[in-house]
């Protein structure tokens, strides 16, 4: 094994607490270097990181938290999940382990999450690097906030009880895991594929498998995503920030589409056939990228 294979050099658990729930990060070592916060995104988990967190973890302290609801974090009481919650936590873990000032590097929603606390605490970051992480695009927000208030709310209502209503899919073995892995990343590597299933996956008690976050991580707030609120925490971001997208995903161009214009020392760059997943679709680009990025 290479010393870049996440396999080779595992890192150790470690759990803390926010809004008494248990929440699990995972803490690569290196204790006196600079600390590298990694923030994964929606229905993912920490181990997503191996392969960055490898490549980087001889320079940096690096710690990679599961967000709750998700890999091996406690699901929320109640089943609401708030941008804000994930705030309060990544707050609180940078807080508790006395991290500030740090370098972070977030995945879709991880990406909204770290950039809303950069803007909220300025001062406490020195480097950030956002995948896809600006949220839906100004089209998906406005399709969202079509009809009354009552209608939005009526829909999370129903969405909500649907959710209730959800049971856990289970799948016979790993392999049929893996298999919907792959159907529903098409970029990954069969290795990265399975490695990504094998921590992201619980057996259940007959013997099946499970993947580990809460089903109510899908829904959608009522209020819709508060652009107003989203794009005056950007302004205030202040550190050189490196806002990465991939080419081949969903996600609009925030340069077109004007989202780019709200932040002050923005550095937006665009990778060929990659999706979603840019870190995983093209992981010598993305570490070429980022390490360009934190050694200027």
């Amino acid at each position: 094994m290479s010393p870049s294979d996440p396999r080779a050099t595992g890192p150790s658990s470690q759990f803390y607490f926010s809004q008494r729930l248990r929440l699990h990060y995972v803490d690569w070592g290196n204790e006196g270097a600079p600390p590298l916060l990694l923030i994964h995104g929606g229905r993912d988990h920490c181990r997503n990181w191996d392969w960055v967190a490898s490549e980087l973890k001889d320079r940096y302290h690096v710690i990679a938290p599961d967000l709750r609801g998700h890999g091996d974090s406690a699901w929320s009481l109640g089943g609401t999940y708030d941008i804000n919650d994930f705030l309060y936590d990544i707050a609180q873990l940078i807080h508790q382990r006395g991290l500030a000032p740090l370098t972070i590097i977030a995945h879709s929603m991880g990406g909204a999450i770290a950039l809303r606390y950069a803007g909220l605490y300025p001062e406490t970051v020195k480097k950030i690097i956002a995948i896809e992480g600006l949220g839906p695009s100004p089209k998906m927000i406005a399709e969202r906030m079509k009809g009354s208030v009552e209608e939005r709310l009526d829909k999370w209502v129903q969405e909500m009880r649907g959710l209730a209503a959800r049971q856990p899919r289970r799948y016979a073995s790993v392999g049929e895991a893996l298999k919907r892995m792959q159907d529903e990343n098409p970029h990954l590597s069969p290795e990265r594929a399975r490695h990504l299933t094998v921590h992201g996956i619980n057996q259940n008690e007959d013997g099946s498998y499970s993947w580990k976050f809460d089903n109510y991580v899908r829904a959608f707030s009522p209020a819709g995503f508060d652009e107003k609120t989203t794009t005056h925490l950007w302004s205030r971001i202040t550190c050189p920030t490196l806002l990465i997208r991939g080419t081949e995903s969903w996600a609009s161009d925030p340069i077109a589409d004007g989202r780019a214009r709200h932040f002050r020392n923005a550095r937006v760059v665009a990778v060929e056939g990659a999706g979603h997943w840019v870190h995983h679709d093209k992981l010598e680009e993305f570490m070429a990228l980022t390490n360009e990025f934190l050694a200027a």
